[in-house]
């Protein structure tokens, strides 16, 4: 046997029987104008079309979901362009199997036959591992391909993703999944035994995921020829449903929590309730999402709603005396409470003017008249002298300055015009009337 290319064997094996093959397998592109959902890349104005069209195939970086066609596209991108086609998976190989790779690549390229390496899940490679691709894709012994999951700003390092272009593929929408399960149903030559209902579970199953639907549709194919039509809860018993694509330490999770909390500024408690579900779905901590609105209470409604960050503490709390799933019940009444409150940033925003005025005016004293003077030479500095007592003032407010001498007055809190800030601002124009009057 001549030597193989492929980590895990023969770069080219013996094709199996059709009826042997998985149907994702039998099923699998012939051509790049036979993937799905990814027209933004490979239709007639996409990304690659025209890269093809030029003649000049860039390393890459495939960022998407599984099941999207990532390995497809990498195999037919090398056929295409005349590339020999190796793939390594990063959780399987090592610096012995780069090194072997490297030293292959170089040899074809030295009778003419370039290399596309095509490797999965490339963001599992530590950065030591991640810099060895950087000399072969620098001086052209390979056209990388790298597969991830992960957001490649966090997963990779800089210096490799700046000698690669990085290409996002879309989870399969409905019409993409539906072309597939037609795909299936000419393949196998019969209609799988589905209502429109079920059908239509049986794609947001799949979440997404191409290969999913497939291997569910086999499922179906291993079914009886007579099987009569499935509605919703028949698919659901013979099929196990797909977990929500999910991972509590990785981009889902911030991605979910920024949808959270961007739906709750947007006054939406709906779409709030519904991103606060998928977290739960998708099996986040019920604590992290409490936490996560208290702060919001504190930064996005302030004092619009003064009883939001009491309301968001107490459903925190309710949650910590109940437990799940009785006291996720508080949390969605705080998310609700939330959503409906009024909005203000307005001391989230006079806390940064504050933090940036504290640290460029360094370590000015506060003025002598507002510093207590417990002891006698204190008291022969002038600390104390001049204090007015503002209960004893008119409308109980002196309006001394109490900003440090020679720095000026700064208005860093504005409250908006709406929710309960709406009162404090007359309040505080009223005090400045006063302060303005009173010389402070």
């Amino acid at each position: 046997m001549p030597p193989s290319d492929d980590l895990f064997g023969p770069a080219e094996p013996p094709p199996e029987p059709a009826a042997g093959r998985p149907l994702a397998d039998r099923l699998r592109p012939a051509a790049l104008d036979e993937v799905v959902g990814q027209d933004h890349l490979l239709g007639p104005d996409g990304t690659l079309t025209r890269m093809l069209a030029r003649g000049s195939l860039a390393s890459l970086i495939l960022w998407g979901p599984p099941g999207v066609g990532k390995t497809t596209i990498a195999r037919l991108l090398a056929a295409r362009s005349g590339l020999h086609f190796t793939q390594l998976s990063a959780v399987f190989s090592g610096v012995a199997d780069l090194k072997r790779t490297f030293e292959e690549a170089a040899k074809r390229r030295r009778t003419g036959q370039g290399t596309l390496l095509f490797v999965d899940e490339i963001h599992r490679f530590n950065r030591a591992q991640q810099d060895g691709f950087l000399p072969v894709v620098e001086d052209g012994t390979v056209i990388l391909v790298g597969a991830t999951t992960e957001n490649p700003s966090f997963a990779l390092n800089g210096a490799l993703l700046s000698r690669c272009q990085v290409l996002v593929l879309r989870r399969l929408d409905d019409p993409a999944l539906e072309l597939l399960l037609e795909r299936a149903e000419a393949e196998l030559d019969r209609p799988f035994p589905l209502d429109l209902e079920a059908r239509q579970a049986l794609r947001a199953m799949a979440d997404g995921d191409g290969r999913y639907i497939l291997n569910m549709a086999e499922q179906l194919a291993a079914l009886p020829p007579n099987t009569p039509a499935m509605n919703p809860a028949a698919l659901s018993e013979l099929l196990a449903k797909r977990a929500a694509l999910y991972d509590k330490d990785r981009e889902e999770h911030y991605n979910l929590i920024s949808a959270l909390h961007k739906s709750l500024r947007g006054s939406d408690p709906d779409a709030a309730l519904y991103w606060f579900a998928r977290m739960l779905t998708g099996g986040e901590d019920p604590r992290y999402i409490a936490r996560r609105l208290v702060r919001f209470a504190a930064e996005d409604i302030g004092m619009a709603d003064p009883q939001a960050l009491p309301q968001a503490l107490a459903g925190w709390e309710t949650y910590e005396r109940l437990g799940s799933p009785e006291g996720e019940l508080a949390i969605a009444q705080v998310v609700v409470y939330l959503g409906t409150a009024p909005k203000s940033n307005a001391v989230y925003t006079a806390y940064g003017a504050a933090r940036a005025a504290a640290k460029a005016t360094g370590s000015l004293m506060p003025p002598a008249h507002i510093l207590n003077a417990p002891t006698k030479l204190m008291k022969q500095l002038g600390y104390g002298d001049g204090y007015a007592y503002d209960h004893e003032a008119e409308d109980a407010f002196s309006g001394q300055n109490y900003f440090p001498d020679g720095m000026r007055r700064e208005a860093f809190y504005q409250p908006r015009d709406r929710g309960f800030e709406r009162e404090i601002g007359k309040r505080l124009a009223y005090w400045a009337k006063l302060r303005a009057a009173k010389g402070g």
